[in-house]
C-alpha cells in the first residue's frame, strides 16, 4: 500500500474511533477489508490514538477562535494525524506531511478546511521549534 493510501486509510479509521467511538482495530479492518493491515498505516492510527490525549492539548492550545470539538470531525482526523506525524515521526520530512494533510483535506473535506488546517498547522510548528 503506497503512503498517501495508508494516510487515507488512517484519516477514515480515526474518523470512526472519533466518531463512532470505535476501537481502532475495528476500524482499520472496516477500511481495508482484508486480513492483511499495513504496517504504515496501523502505526499512523495506533500512534494518534495511543498520544491523542497529548495531541489534542497541542491542538487546543493553536486554535484560534475555535474549540476542537467544534472542529468539523474530518478535519479533526486530518490535524491529529498530521500532528501525530510531526511530532512523533521524525523520519517523515515536515513539509511532506504538510502536503499530504492538504491534500487529505482537500480530499474529504473543503477548500475552506485547507486553509484552516495550514493556519493550525503552522501554528503547531512554530509552537513545537
Amino acid at each position: 500500500m503506497k503512503r498517501r493510501t495508508a494516510r487515507e486509510k488512517a484519516l477514515q479509521a480515526l474518523f470512526q474511533c472519533d466518531l463512532g467511538k470505535m476501537e481502532p482495530a475495528e476500524a482499520i479492518q472496516n477500511v481495508i477489508k482484508t486480513d492483511k493491515v499495513d504496517e504504515f498505516l496501523e502505526l499512523l492510527v495506533l500512534g494518534t490514538m495511543e498520544n491523542q490525549q497529548e495531541i489534542d492539548e497541542l491542538l487546543r492550545n493553536n486554535l484560534e477562535k475555535w474549540t476542537l470539538e467544534r472542529v468539523a470531525a474530518v478535519d479533526r482526523a486530518i490535524l491529529r494525524l498530521a500532528v501525530f506525524e510531526i511530532k512523533y515521526k521524525e523520519d517523515i520530512p515536515v513539509n511532506v506531511t504538510m502536503n499530504e494533510a492538504l491534500e487529505l483535506a482537500k480530499n474529504f473535506s473543503d477548500e475552506q478546511s485547507s486553509r484552516f488546517i495550514n493556519g493550525v498547522l503552522s501554528r503547531v510548528l512554530t509552537s513545537l521549534s
